[in-house]
């Protein structure tokens, strides 16, 4: 078989900055307002948020990742990261995000506060590569829009207890696309391996999560190996022989994936545990239910199981 020609590498350029957009109900706990407005209605919450506009919000699930993101930055530099917010509220009940975010000395200065509008519209406009929320359909808008999107799940998990900004994914169908997946859901595991070690040397197509990665290995290649205060991890459900062409596809893209766990079908909540993952990107759902139990866990709504 003819070696394919490798790809080309996909890192943007080291002065690009990595820009996050966050939803207010994924940065804070915002569950007591939201079942005012699920079951009273906007006016009634709206005057709920109002009389509560000082009252500082609890992090939620994303708030870790959040502030070791905004902890790359240095001071008197141009920023490596920026997080903008992005809310259903009104600029008018959303005062309370704001105070909130000043609270807790979070560094956002960038929102979109859209009235019970979908935010997703204006992702790329402020140069989004990642856009992380509590509501399913703006999520799905984001992906189809080509934006690397997930639904953070509510968790069990405690905030990791180190300063490393670790992050882990799935490979297909969130850093690869869901072809391979394909194959396995609908011939089985015999014609999956057969398949992926015929194609060993044929890069796998990007999934929605490639850009997103590259963004992010552009980021740490601003730090030496040694001091990069970024890690990350492949946590895929692959097994031998299936693991070489996963390699090889990285490879090609000139991207660095710091550890890379071929699990060949082991549940990964315990090893996403051990590796410390601050987040953990993954396209099935019975994959995050096993990894919220340990840590924070965005489901991609993508691919042939969604």
């Amino acid at each position: 078989m003819t070696q394919a020609a490798p790809a080309d590498p996909i890192v943007p350029k080291s002065s690009e900055r990595l820009v996050v957009a966050v939803s207010s109900r994924a940065l804070f706990s915002l569950e007591d307002g939201h079942r005012v407005y699920a079951e009273l209605g906007e006016k009634e919450y709206a005057q709920y948020q109002i009389a509560h506009e000082n009252d500082v919000l609890e992090p939620g699930v994303a708030f870790s990742l959040v502030k070791k993101l905004l902890a790359l930055n240095v001071p008197e530099e141009p920023p490596r990261v920026e997080v903008v917010l992005t809310s259903r509220n009104s600029a008018d009940t959303g005062l309370r995000v704001f105070h909130s975010i000043e609270a807790h000395g979070l560094a956002i200065s960038r929102a979109a506060f859209t009235r019970g509008r979908a935010p997703w519209r204006y992702l790329k406009d402020f140069g989004a590569q990642l856009f992380l929320s509590a509501n399913p359909e703006d999520v799905q808008e984001a992906l189809s829009t080509g934006i690397a999107a997930a639904t953070i799940l509510p968790d069990a998990a405690q905030t990791s207890g180190h300063a490393e900004l670790r992050i882990a994914f799935d490979g297909d169908a969130v850093i690869f696309s869901d072809e391979a997946e394909r194959i396995y859901q609908e011939q089985g595991l015999d014609e999956f391996n057969r398949v992926e070690t015929d194609r060993k040397d044929q890069p796998l197509p990007g999934g929605p999560f490639k850009p997103f990665l590259a963004a992010l290995h552009a980021l740490q290649a601003q730090y030496s190996a040694e001091d990069s205060p970024i890690r990350t991890a492949l946590v895929t459900a692959r097994g031998a022989p299936a693991h070489e062409r996963v390699i090889r596809t990285l490879r090609s893209w000139g991207v660095r994936i710091d550890e890379a766990l071929f699990l060949a079908g082991k549940d990964k909540g315990a090893f996403l545990h051990s590796f410390g993952a601050d987040i953990f990107f993954d396209d099935q759902q019975r994959h995050c239910d096993s990894a919220r139990e340990y840590v924070a866990t965005g489901h991609v709504p993508f691919g042939v199981k969604n």
